[in-house]
Order: structure tokens, then C-alpha cells, then sequence
């Protein structure tokens, strides 16, 4: 399967298509993915979400109706899927820092080009990865919606461990009955605006246990079972974790034979004796594709 060449046919068949209701069925079948996943890849490979690059599109395509037409500002408001011209002239003003009525006569126009991917080739970390077959297990822990943040530490999930006692600590050690003996973290229901550095995720901090049992005061998710991508690296903590994550969507997955499923991305760490030299190991859930 040719992921570069089919990533590329669906962007075209976007870029056809940015004056019409785009059928995202369509555009994961050129890409030979499920749209969950194509959402997924595009966001890594482009550091956007494809939501917001489908309107930057639609609003450099405007500039230049708005520069060399003739037509109405609520005409070309409907043209790229607004329902007004006020919505339209709203987001234009966001983007670009005028208004479309005063495109004609100004002499500075912001566009912004249509993306196509290309290979490169990128090193300078090992990144250790297999696929395993899980059953069905349990995420059990203190859960909460915490803002999106690549780089450094999150302070809002900081908060969240510092929050939990010693009680709750040994009662999640208790219940921890797989191979993983170490604290989770799990992140899940991220918002679109992911790959922005925008919204929201769920992030719940606990053990993984297949126990059946009423676990009180903790947050609970049910895991079915699959398939996992399992990836390990050692460095630095955090920047080697956060460097895999970066690694695993923007290297891996378009390279392999496999795509993501919708479930939580998980991540542990060893000891933290050499913090210099952490070992940390990540899960995504994924299939194999077609």
C-alpha cells in the first residue's frame, strides 16, 4: 500500500471539492484508511487539525474571488459553507486581519497553499515497538479534563497526582493484577483541535486490572479487547516520552501497515533513580488495515 501516494489522492479529491460538501467517506477511501484515522494521521503530519486546514483553505480560496470577481460577499459566504455573510466575514477578519469588503483595495493578501505530503527521512532516537493481542482490561483511577500540552509538564495532570492520597495510592497498587505494576496514564476523548495545541482531553491516572469488583470512589473505563502498537524508549523524562509520541504518529504510522482505532493512549514510566535514563512505554490501540 502506497500511504504517501493515497494521503496525497485524498487531499486532492478535498481540494476539488472545497465548494461542496466534502464526503469524508470518500476521502478515507482514497487514503485507504478509516476517517478516524485519516483525522488522526493528517493532524500528526501537519500540525493541524483537518477541520481547520479544510477552512484555511476555503478562506484563501476566498481572498482570491473576493480580488478578482465580481461576486457578493454573501454569495461567496455561501459558496464555501457559510450560513451568512456576517459568519463569513466573522472568520475572515479572524484569518486574515481585514475585512472582505476591503480585499479590493487592499494591497497585502494572506493565502495560505494547499499541503502535499512528502517523504523525509528523520532519526536520532531508538524507538522499540510490537504488536501485541490484549483481552479485555479495566482503566481504574482519578479522571479529569485537563487542557492539551505537548511540551514540558502539564500542570493541571500534576495537580491531579499530586491530589491522590496514600490510601488511594495503595489501593491502586492492590488491584494492579497484569504485567504493568507501574502508574498509568491514560488520555482519551481529545478534542479536535488536538494537534493545535487546542481543548481538551480526558486524562485518568490509576492502574490497569482485569478485577472485577466495585471500586468505589474511582473513575472507571472498560477497555475491550485488541490490538495494541507498544512502543519503549529510554532518556530524558519527559522530552523522550513526548519525542516517541511525536515519532509513533509522524514516522510510524504512515509507514506501517496499521491504523488507529478510537480508545485511550496509554503511557507508564520505570524508575525514576536516573531521571536522565527514564524508561517509558506507550500503547495505542490500533487494526491492521485492509
Amino acid at each position: 500500500m502506497n500511504m504517501l501516494k493515497n494521503m496525497n489522492d485524498a487531499l486532492q479529491y478535498i481540494e476539488v471539492h472545497l465548494e461542496d460538501d466534502i464526503d469524508f467517506g470518500k476521502v478515507a477511501l482514497l487514503a485507504g484508511v478509516s476517517e478516524y484515522h485519516f483525522r488522526k494521521l493528517f493532524s500528526y503530519l501537519s500540525g493541524m487539525s483537518l477541520s481547520a486546514y479544510i477552512r484555511n483553505r476555503r478562506l484563501s480560496k476566498a481572498v482570491i474571488d473576493l480580488q478578482q470577481g465580481n461576486e457578493r460577499v454573501v454569495d461567496i459566504a455561501l459558496k464555501y459553507g457559510y450560513d451568512s455573510a456576517d459568519g463569513f466575514s466573522r472568520a475572515f477578519r479572524e484569518w486574515s486581519g481585514i475585512n472582505p469588503s476591503d480585499v479590493k483595495d487592499s494591497t497585502v493578501f494572506k493565502v495560505f497553499p494547499r499541503l502535499t505530503f512528502q517523504l523525509t527521512l528523520q532519526g536520532g532516537m531508538n524507538m522499540e515497538y510490537r504488536i501485541v493481542e490484549k483481552e479485555a482490561f479495566k482503566l481504574v483511577g482519578i479522571k479529569k479534563r485537563v487542557p492539551i500540552v505537548f511540551e514540558g509538564q502539564n500542570s493541571e495532570i500534576l495537580k491531579m497526582a499530586q491530589s491522590i492520597t496514600e490510601e488511594q495510592r495503595e489501593r491502586l497498587q492492590q488491584i494492579r493484577n497484569t504485567d504493568v505494576k507501574t502508574v498509568i496514564h491514560a488520555s482519551f476523548d481529545f478534542d479536535d483541535g488536538r494537534l493545535e495545541e487546542k481543548g481538551e482531553l480526558d486524562h485518568l491516572i490509576g492502574s490497569i486490572t482485569t478485577i472485577e469488583q466495585d471500586f468505589e470512589e474511582f473513575d472507571v473505563m472498560e477497555v475491550p479487547a485488541g490490538t495494541w502498537g507498544i512502543f519503549s524508549t529510554e532518556g530524558p523524562f519527559p522530552q523522550a516520552l513526548q519525542e516517541m509520541w511525536a515519532k509513533i504518529f509522524s514516522e510510524w504510522l504512515p509507514s506501517s501497515n496499521y491504523e488507529l482505532v478510537d480508545g485511550p493512549e496509554i503511557s507508564f514510566n520505570g524508575d525514576f533513580a536516573d531521571p536522565v535514563n527514564v524508561y517509558s512505554e506507550v500503547w495505542i490501540p490500533v487494526k491492521k488495515m485492509d
